[in-house]
């Protein structure tokens, strides 16, 4: 077990602890996840909150990519840093991120990328950028697409619910290693987060949410 590891092991009762008692969770088709070898979490986002969802209810370490905004905030870089997290400059070419992101799956760890590339301030997952898609078919490792609902009406003090879908990890193998390859990619990946949202939105529409469901499959 290495250090990252070790500080997952701590977060997990502690962060994760907190995030439970402030936003009512579900975790629905974790068993999807593969429990090793390299892979590449492909996640939307809403909220600065989610990543504490998904490592709460992950079952692997995650390794984060984060915008490199974060990493310069007192407190939270270094927080950050120790669960592993590196960072990537948006809206450039970034060598070295790519060169860490591909460094991760290689390892047999798994990569978090929240790919639409910043929060959806509108509240609906927006279009996937090619990072998740040329990591996968670049190394050729499965995507596993996750979808998150409920943090883009949290705030603190009214106990949202949120949850999360697991889709099935989605492979690449007979794509290009190109930039047509990593589009098509990333527009079966956006299909998928796309279709596990709407699937929570009509869970939450339920009177209550069940403690047991099964996403649909791909």
């Amino acid at each position: 077990m290495n250090v990252t590891d070790v500080v997952w092991a701590l977060g997990r009762p502690t962060i994760g602890g907190l995030t439970r008692a402030v936003a009512p969770l579900r975790n629905y088709g974790v068993d999807r996840v593969p429990r090793h070898g390299g892979v590449v979490l492909a996640l939307n986002h809403f909220h600065w909150l989610d990543p504490a969802v998904f490592g709460a209810l992950s079952p692997r370490t995650i390794y984060y990519m984060a915008k490199i905004e974060a990493h310069r905030v007192p407190g939270l870089g270094q927080l950050i840093r120790a669960f592993g997290t590196f960072s990537v400059r948006r809206g450039e070419s970034d060598r070295e991120a790519v060169r860490r992101m591909r460094e991760v799956v290689r390892e047999g760890k798994v990569l978090g990328m929240f790919v639409e590339g910043t929060r959806q301030r509108a509240g609906v997952p927006g279009t996937v950028q090619p990072g998740a898609g040329m990591v996968a078919v670049q190394e050729r490792v499965p995507v596993v697409p996750v979808a998150i609902h409920g943090t883009q009406h949290w705030k603190v003090g009214n106990f949202a619910p949120v949850s999360i879908a697991w889709g099935e990890p989605l492979r690449f193998d007979e794509l290009p290693r190109n930039a047509k390859g990593y589009r098509e990619a990333s527009a079966r990946i956006q299909d998928e987060i796309h279709r596990l949202w709407h699937w929570l939105v009509e869970l939450h529409e339920l009177a209550r949410r069940p403690v047991v469901a099964v996403p649909p499959a791909a």
